[in-house]
């Protein structure tokens, strides 16, 4: 089976790992914008940042047969300086047209402060503008469930934004109800220390269906591994579940979310309303 990597930071891996995520089957992966392992000391450094992940990465990746994607925008880690974010947010434009950009992300919340909230509430804007997907970071340092309510409620009450275009990711237990039920795409993040495990990702799908429902594995900076996204899909098999629904949770439903931008190549193998069931 193929998979795609919704979500994972290829500027932090090596070459090998590229070759890895091949024998795992992978055709494409999607590096949202994030922090670079320090905070960035001047606003020419993320235009750098986004260079090199719509120039570079997609050669290194294409080495191995593999499609690379990328988001663009400031992160919800370094949003807090309020003028340095809308000095970054001021040149994203010249980025969205690239032809690996899939959107605006990941924006979001890191521990829920007043700014952080702000540079989100204008990288919507931005995205509607452009009519972009969305891609939105949950926070991990302060209060996951508190800062998911916050961007919910502004997106919920804004009148401009499509549920459909727009996925949450790190999302947990804890969260992933809410954000269903808001009509959003949750997706859930596998790293082998912190955050969900396979088998807790697995659970999840049980619980709540397939539908709207992606995994990732992250690959950044602290530790994780390109391959707990195969753990995952092996646990799915383990269990007894459906090829074809496996399928749908690691390459289908990737397909029809980024499938929403043009630029996005790989295409489902069955259509939503025939994968979307139930397990």
């Amino acid at each position: 089976m193929k998979i795609i990597e919704p979500h994972i930071h290829m500027i932090a891996r090596t070459t090998q790992d590229y070759e890895r995520m091949a024998r795992m089957h992978t055709v494409a992966c999607c590096e949202p914008a994030f922090w670079a392992g320090y905070d960035r000391t001047s606003a020419r450094a993320f235009h750098d940042y986004f260079t090199h992940i719509t120039q570079f990465e997609p050669t290194r990746a294409a080495q191995y047969g593999i499609d690379h994607y990328c988001w663009i925008c400031m992160n919800p880690k370094e949003a807090d300086n309020l003028e340095l974010s809308r000095e970054v947010i001021s040149f994203i434009p010249e980025f969205l047209d690239k032809p690996n950009v899939l959107g605006i992300g990941e924006i979001g919340l890191n521990k829920n402060t007043k700014n952080e909230m702000t540079v989100f509430e204008e990288q919507v804007e931005l995205a509607l503008k452009y009519n972009q997907l969305i891609w939105i970071h949950t926070p991990h340092l302060v209060d996951k469930l508190k800062g998911t309510k916050m961007m919910l409620d502004y997106l919920n009450g804004h009148k401009g934004v499509d549920p459909g275009r727009v996925t949450f990711d790190h999302s947990e237990e804890h969260t992933l109800k809410m954000i269903l039920d808001s009509g959003f795409w949750a997706s859930m993040t596998i790293y082998p220390v912190t955050k969900n495990s396979a088998t807790r990702v697995i659970d999840a799908a049980e619980i709540y269906g397939l539908e709207r429902l992606l995994v990732d594995a992250s690959g950044d900076w602290g530790p994780s591994d390109p391959g707990t996204l195969h753990d995952a899909v092996f646990e799915m098999k383990r269990r007894g579940h459906k090829e074809k629904d496996v399928e749908t949770l690691f390459y289908n439903n990737p397909c029809y979310f980024l499938g929403q931008c043009d630029k996005f190549r790989p295409k489902p193998l069955i259509d939503s309303k025939d994968a979307w069931g139930g397990l």
